[in-house]
């Protein structure tokens, strides 16, 4: 049987949730402060060490759901490192490598190991694979037909694992992955924790939900849609071009109240200083300043003393300012939860508001899978000739170059 939950929203926050401190070290290294409503819905169960089936699609936060208590349990439960103690499974080696990517940035400060194993690669590769499948790894993100080549030669250290987690479940099954998964079953103890994620829920899907999951808790996973009052563009530039075009912007025309939002505390940093010796009215918001010059901060934007704030994500979330009329995403935001909480800071008590967003070339893909989610394009605005030349939006050629310089 499956249990539907649905968690009111609130603000909670990463150190609410007794993750362990190495963990929370992490987080707040990357600059985040609050959970979002889809981590809040995931994690609390995740954590409790009950079986989920969950509704979500890619972008909407879920990597971070379920890797962030599933680092907390593998350092706080016993196992054996001799062991691989869990197993990621995954439609592509593009996944694999974004899904280990995170694992690396939120594990920084523990002593968690992790390897991708997909095909594709050289002969290098799958000995290097195979080293970590015979000796033990924390955590193997896989492709199901690598993981079965590894399999079937009777060297993967399986009997130890206590957590699979199938992400994009219906794409695997889509793609013909329905008996590897069912063999890759076969080989892994009876009693672990299991974690599936899909975008959809077709009867298929059902049919896998109940082989592998012991009562598991149904998480609906959806997010919401930016107001309509929003006026949204998107600017297709390189990189270098962002700052002179944000200084343009800002110096333009008088705004009362700006927010532009980093993914990075160093950006935060280093954009506020260029803005402030272009003599704009401009304070920074990120969690290495103490709360007292957060509030200080923050006054004075509500009073218009400056009327640019330069933050983290830690201010897209729970903090309540009106009549903000303008937000620049100086860096696509992550994912799709992300950037509707950004965008939403704009256009609050029935008023309108404007978004932009500066798409480098490395972001084409990020931004693809936002419109995505939002179930329409971004109006694309003109970048004055001024300032060069501008790439084009093709994102799909953009990630498979940076996929083809990974090799």
């Amino acid at each position: 049987t499956f249990v539907y939950t649905s968690i009111k929203q609130f603000i909670l926050k990463f150190t609410d949730l007794g993750l362990d401190p190495r963990i929370l070290e992490g987080i707040d290294a990357m600059g985040y402060e609050n959970a979002t409503p889809v981590q809040q819905q995931v994690m609390v169960p995740i954590l409790e060490g009950k079986d989920i089936i969950a509704a979500a699609q890619t972008g909407t936060g879920k990597t971070a759901a379920f890797l962030l208590p599933l680092l907390h349990r593998l350092l706080t439960s016993p196992h054996h490192a001799g062991d691989i103690n869990a197993m990621i499974i995954v439609p592509t080696r593009e996944l694999a490598i974004q899904i280990a990517e995170s694992i690396e940035g939120l594990s920084y400060f523990t002593d968690v190991s992790s390897i991708a194993v997909y095909g594709g690669g050289d002969g290098n590769s799958f000995v290097t694979e195979k080293k970590a499948l015979t000796s033990g790894v924390d955590i193997v993100v896989c492709t199901p037909g690598r993981m079965i080549a590894h399999l079937n030669m009777g060297y993967v250290k399986l009997k130890g694992l206590k957590y699979l987690v199938l992400d994009e479940a219906d794409r695997m099954l889509d793609m013909g992955f329905s008996d590897d998964l069912s063999k890759i079953v076969t080989f892994l103890p009876a009693v672990r924790q299991n974690l599936l994620f899909s975008a959809t829920m077709p009867a298929k899907m059902r049919v896998l939900a109940k082989k592998l999951l012991n009562n598991p808790i149904e998480i609906n996973i959806a997010i919401s849609k930016p107001p309509e009052q929003i006026v949204q563009k998107a600017f297709i530039l390189y990189e270098a071009q962002k700052v002179p075009i944000i200084i343009d912007m800002l110096s333009s025309k008088k705004f009362s109240k700006v927010i532009v939002f980093c993914s990075k505390k160093l950006n935060v940093k280093q954009l506020t200083v260029k803005l402030k010796s272009a003599k704009l009215a401009v304070a920074e918001i990120h969690s290495d300043l103490d709360q007292k010059s957060r509030e200080q901060y923050l006054q004075d934007f509500r009073n218009q003393k400056i009327n640019i704030l330069v933050a983290t994500d830690v201010l897209s979330r729970g903090i309540d300012i009106d009549d903000i009329d303008l937000v620049i995403n100086y860096d696509v935001p992550n994912d799709g939860e992300d950037y509707i909480h950004r965008i939403g800071r704009t256009a609050r008590a029935a008023t309108s508001g404007t978004a932009f967003t500066l798409v480098s070339e490395n972001e084409q893909g990020k931004c693809a899978i936002i419109e995505q989610l939002l179930g329409e394009p971004i109006f694309k605005g003109t970048v004055p000739a001024e300032f060069g030349p501008t790439p084009a939006y093709n994102p799909k050629a953009v990630v498979k170059k940076g996929f083809n310089r990974r090799k």
